[in-house]
């Protein structure tokens, strides 16, 4: 796979390293450059990131945590080769969980909260536009974790930013992501939080579960 802008300048600072490598390695993945089925040792990809091998392995443990590496002995770590089926799979828990939290806090909520998140709306609507892939992925997932964060509920927070993050690796051997979708998905961000600011429900209601819907095909 061909380098990119982002991988030749993703280099990690020397304070909290083992964050800073986490969150490479994280964008390296939805991005593509860290391969499904491929292996990758803690030595190459810490002379990859200018750092030691010791943080790469510490934050690739945590990723073998969330599902995205499994841990080879002696050879490094493998790239987790995820099916479509398998992502339809998570979304469609993730709809499961964010779907009726969201019509429910669309009535209960005042217009006041859904105004303050067109800051978040507007991270995604950035990174989609400067094609941005792993920016995007942080900004979408920062958008859910805002919304659900009305709820209350620190569990649900969690558990669904999980599965959101699992469902943002790769598949093997698909297409990198167009900078169409990106757009058209900030787009669903922007337009349902003016739908919730003008008390649309009927919209809201439509535009939640075809969020969903999109993310489940």
């Amino acid at each position: 796979m061909p380098s990119t802008p982002a991988q030749t300048q993703r280099k990690v600072l020397r304070h909290s390293v083992r964050g800073q490598v986490l969150d490479a390695l994280r964008a390296a993945l939805v991005d593509g450059e860290l391969e499904p089925g491929e292996i990758y040792s803690g030595p190459a990809l810490g002379e990859r990131f200018g750092v030691s091998a010791t943080p790469v392995r510490e934050a690739m443990q945590q990723l073998a945590l969330e599902g995205a590496v499994e841990c080879l002995p002696n050879r490094g770590f493998r790239v987790v080769s995820r099916s479509a089926r398998e992502l339809a799979e998570l979304a469609e828990v993730r709809a499961l969980l964010e779907v009726p939290v969201m019509l429910r806090l669309a009535r209960s909520e005042p217009v006041e909260s859904w105004v303050a998140l067109r800051p978040a709306a507007a991270a995604t609507a950035a990174a989609a536009a400067a094609y941005d892939p792993a920016g995007y992925a942080e900004a979408d997932r920062s958008f859910h974790r805002a919304v659900l964060a009305l709820a209350g509920n620190d569990q649900l927070v969690q558990v669904a930013d999980d599965l959101h993050r699992r469902s943002q690796w790769p598949v093997k051997d698909a297409p990198r992501v167009r900078r169409a979708d990106l757009v058209a998905d900030a787009a669903e961000h922007a337009a349902l939080l003016e739908a919730l600011i003008a008390r649309d429900f009927p919209v809201v209601e439509s535009l939640v579960r075809e969020h969903f819907m999109g993310a489940c095909a």
